[in-house]
């Protein structure tokens, strides 16, 4: 099975670096063409919000269980200002930036499962994944 990867995002740059990562991840998985594509944008969500809120942190990829089933999963770990409130940044059309709001909740319909762990002032960790296929 495919290594894990960590990816350093620090700018805009990184944002397409970890898509790539995430897009390639997928597809030696197995994946068809559309769960790809969906993985591969909700890593482009959820790199631009440590971009936007924290400036700099990492997405890492890896193949783990979750729930007795083998999954990619992603995290997004930073350690910017955190989010003040999880349930109400996951609610379509919050923001608290210019932003349309669609990162997290976006991200959360695109994959299988989605959990956020922040703490103002210390950072969030943005753990989603999407079940390998065949691996039930």
């Amino acid at each position: 099975m495919t290594d894990g990867m960590v990816v350093a995002v620090d700018g805009p740059d990184d944002i397409v670096t970890a898509r790539q990562a995430g897009h390639a991840m997928a597809v030696e998985l197995g994946f068809s063409l559309t769960d790809v594509t969906m993985i591969a944008t909700a890593i482009s969500e959820v790199a631009r919000n440590i971009t936007s809120y924290a400036g700099h942190g990492e997405v890492r990829l890896n193949v783990d269980n979750r729930r007795g089933r083998d999954a990619l999963v992603v995290e997004a770990a930073d350690e910017g200002p955190g989010i003040e409130d999880v349930t109400r940044a996951m609610e379509d059309g919050f923001s608290t930036s210019s932003g349309l709001g669609l990162g997290l909740p976006g991200a959360r319909r695109l994959m299988d499962g989605l959990e956020v762990r922040s703490e103002p002032g210390r950072g969030t960790l943005v753990t989603m994944w999407k079940w390998v296929p065949n691996s039930a």
